[in-house]
């Protein structure tokens, strides 16, 4: 991805999407464009992790991974598009993203059983390949080093703008920005 690299910390998008502890899978950010993001996480490896099933957590987990990724994007998209910035500790202005409803995966391929006892971090992109004001289609993949885990296509759509905000939730180019609500993920 050209541009400046980014280190963003969780606080920069973790108040504007629905995950929270520890089911907010991405750890760090580093870097993302109007098209796609590049992010990493290594919690694969902990015991406690909230997805782990006997012991175990079965790449069917990564899709979890790109789709929180894809909610980054959003929130991170959603504030550069209003101009927020970022306040003096380097976090989003309070720009809210439209959220969304995770509604379908495409294409989804797995190349490992199990992600548990990768030693290193895993690498997670996402590319937004279209976005209207009703929905995103993006495509994902995760890798350990170079070693491709899974890849996939989600699809989210989106709640509808309140009314008597018209345009609200779109960028430059009027394509929607927002975060996604995969359910079972909220915040209690």
């Amino acid at each position: 991805m050209p541009g400046k690299p980014l280190n963003l910390r969780p606080d920069a998008w973790r108040n504007h999407i629905p995950h929270a502890g520890a089911m907010a899978l991405i750890e760090r950010v580093h870097g993302f464009e109007a098209d796609s993001i590049h992010a990493e996480s290594d919690n694969h490896r902990d015991p406690a992790h909230p997805l782990r099933h006997d012991g175990r957590l079965h790449a069917i987990h990564l899709c979890e991974y790109g789709a929180q990724a894809m909610a980054v994007h959003g929130a991170l998209c959603a504030s550069a598009a209003f101009g927020a910035g970022t306040d003096d500790a380097g976090s989003p202005a309070n720009n809210i993203p439209r959220p969304g409803l995770l509604t379908a995966l495409r294409d989804v391929q797995l190349h490992v059983e199990r992600i548990d006892e990768l030693p290193g971090p895993l690498t997670i992109r996402a590319q937004r390949q279209h976005a209207d004001q009703r929905a995103w289609l993006y495509g994902f993949q995760v890798h350990h080093g170079e070693q491709l885990l899974a890849s996939g296509r989600a699809m989210v759509v989106l709640e509808a703008a309140p009314a008597g905000q018209g345009q609200a939730g779109l960028d430059q180019s009027g394509l929607a920005q927002s975060a996604l609500a995969v359910p079972g993920t909220d915040k209690k």
